[in-house]
């Protein structure tokens, strides 16, 4: 893996330093999802070796108990006599030695966990992400590594770390490298292209829809952008490893490379592809904000607990902010584009009541155990969406307090400059570059829409840059009810109850199966079965609960038929057109119809 990194004089490197793990991993039977792991570790004068699998991955902040895809473990020293070994817990083999001895361990792993992204394999391929596959010694985590995979014969493969001795082979500083640094082998097409003298790969498995040559220049436009931001890029070499699947959808960031799922389908039209697109410069951010510089709280990573932090928000909400503005700003999407997607974190956020209930720090920590569903759209929130609106308020009070001279992007470029690996940084330190680059205290702002539940005046903020966030001028009222349903049968299921809504009030809750309203029968769709009425209206409704027929009373709520949406004022002063330059890197959309 072709990583920037400080020269160790070779007087300083004992002999132990040039211990290596090696790993093996054998694939014969693909079609049943299997394969098997050999690990030799070095030798040990310890009185037993615990080797562990990781219960969790980077960049998924849930536990995934990947351990229960291991069978069939065995243990021998370096004369291949068999060694005594007990589990102790659900991710731990403790092997006992009685004398100093190199340790071989076996196993299978069951991988058929493609949309986890922590391991797959069938007859076509296999997606290799180590925490998933290979167990680690703490006494040999920062030992170097040899990967070694004996696959079938067509099969390529690919993967951010360097290679060894030969295609299937790779080699990594030590483990926490090979951790970030998935492998992708099978029947795969590969695109290789140079920018600015860093290469970079584009490896698709999997037919579908998608436009390769389309994929490649805004690919190359997309990692032209990093400069933008930072002063200089963390790697050489980056790989964007593509999945076009039938179900698992995703994405993960890792060291110097990504790996992106998609339904097969979900490519050619343009609403798919900038969601494709938006996706690869999310991660490819990543590389700079949590690969490069990241909270106290995931400095090192654990593997076996969960790492805690109440920066979350900035690790994946910000990079879901800054993503847009790269994009934009290398001509990839378009200012139309660039509204709508903004326009759907603020729809999303105010269509969540737990906005009220749960801060983004809160969130943030809690994000390996909040749940999603009825319950967690009422009481908890996204740090995706609400770390990206955190950032959107940061960016316009920084530029329009300092005239366009100072923005949220600078507050990033400090973090890496300051705060690269293995250093990390608090929340102090964020509020320390705030004042530092703006020489204002942010301390009771942050209290205010970070410690507490997001409060900002939207329009106010859109107001600053020449955008105004309201219904269409073609919305027409309709009557509402808050609730999301989905048809089943000939009946209206609720899945969702806005808390605090007429029809939370009414006793409605998720799971009620709607019949009627006021006694006429439920049509497909919530709109269509609500078209008769008006927003004010008292309706009886009708719904069935453990097999029950019951009954309550609603009033409907008052609504609109299309949701609101961002767009561009159509004579901004000469100050908003600055504000929204400094702010995107293009002219208000404005000066582009005047011209």
């Amino acid at each position: 893996m072709q990583y920037k990194h400080f020269l160790i004089p070779l007087t300083l490197i004992t002999f132990n330093s040039f211990a290596q793990v090696e790993y093996k991993l054998t694939i014969d039977q693909g079609e049943h999802h299997l394969g098997n792991v050999t690990v030799e570790f070095p030798k040990s004068a310890q009185a037993h070796l615990d080797i562990k699998l990781p219960d969790w991955r980077t960049g998924r902040y849930e536990v995934l108990d990947l351990a229960n895809g291991i069978r069939y473990f065995n243990a021998t020293d370096q004369k291949g006599d068999t060694l005594n070994w007990r589990k102790i817990d659900k991710s731990t083999w403790r092997v006992h030695l009685d004398s100093p001895t190199q340790v071989k361990v076996s196993y299978q792993v069951y991988a058929n966990e493609l949309g986890k992204r922590a391991r797959h394999i069938d007859d076509t391929h296999a997606f290799v992400d180590a925490s998933g596959f290979f167990m680690f010694s703490e006494s040999f985590r920062q030992e170097p590594v040899l990967v070694d995979l004996d696959v079938p014969k067509p099969w390529r493969s690919v993967s951010g770390m360097e290679y060894a001795h030969d295609k299937h082979s790779f080699t990594a500083a030590n483990y926490d490298v090979l951790v970030d640094s998935p492998i992708e082998t099978g029947v795969n097409e590969l695109h290789k292209f140079t920018v600015d003298g860093r290469n970079y790969e584009l490896v698709i498995w999997g037919q579908g829809n998608y436009n390769v040559e389309q994929m490649l220049v805004d690919l190359k436009k997309l990692v032209n952008t990093g400069s933008l931001i930072w002063q200089d890029y963390p790697y050489d070499r980056y790989v964007f490893m593509v999945h076009a699947t039938s179900g698992a959808r995703g994405a993960t960031e890792h060291l110097n490379s990504t790996i992106i799922q998609r339904h097969r389908d979900s490519f050619a039209k343009r609403k798919d592809y900038v969601g494709f697109i938006s996706t690869a410069a999310h991660e490819f951010i990543h590389t700079w904000n949590v690969k490069a510089y990241r909270p106290a709280g995931l400095v090192p990573y654990d593997y076996i607990n969960p790492n805690y932090s109440d920066l979350l928000w900035l690790s994946e909400g910000s990079t879901s902010y800054l993503e847009d503005y790269l994009l934009l700003s290398a001509g990839i999407t378009t200012a139309p584009e660039f509204f709508n997607n903004l326009t759907e974190t603020l729809n999303a956020h105010f269509a969540t009541p737990g906005r009220e209930v749960q801060p983004a720090a809160q969130a943030s920590f809690d994000k390996w155990i909040n749940q999603g569903g009825d319950h967690g759209k009422n009481y908890s929130t996204s740090i995706y969406r609400e770390g990206a609106l955190i950032s959107l308020a940061l960016d316009i009070d920084l530029l329009s307090k300092s005239e366009g001279k100072v923005s949220y992007r600078d507050v990033h470029k400090h973090l890496y400059k300051q705060f690269k690996l293995p250093k990390s940084f608090t929340s102090a330190d964020v509020k320390y570059i705030l004042r530092q680059i703006s020489g204002r205290d942010y301390s009771t702002w942050w209290d205010k829409h970070i410690n507490s539940p997001l409060d900002i005046d939207i329009q106010n903020l859109l107001d600053k840059v020449g955008l105004v966030y309201d219904y269409p001028a073609e919305a027409i009222p309709t009557a509402n009810l808050q609730i999301d349903v989905k048809h089943t049968g000939q009946l209206l299921t609720i899945k969702h109850v806005a808390r605090n809504s007429s029809a939370w009030q009414a006793g409605l809750t998720a799971g009620d199966k709607i019949v009627a309203f006021n006694n006429q029968h439920v049509r497909d769709t919530l709109p269509d079965s609500l078209s008769y009425f008006k927003g004010g209206d008292r309706v009886k409704v009708d719904f069935i609960r453990r097999d029950e027929l019951m009954s309550t009373q609603v009033i409907l709520e008052k609504g609109f038929n299309l949701p609101k949406r961002i767009s561009a004022i159509e004579h901004p002063d000469d100050a908003q057109k600055k504000l929204f330059k400094a702010w995107t890197g293009i002219d208000h959309p404005s000066v582009e119809q005047s011209n």
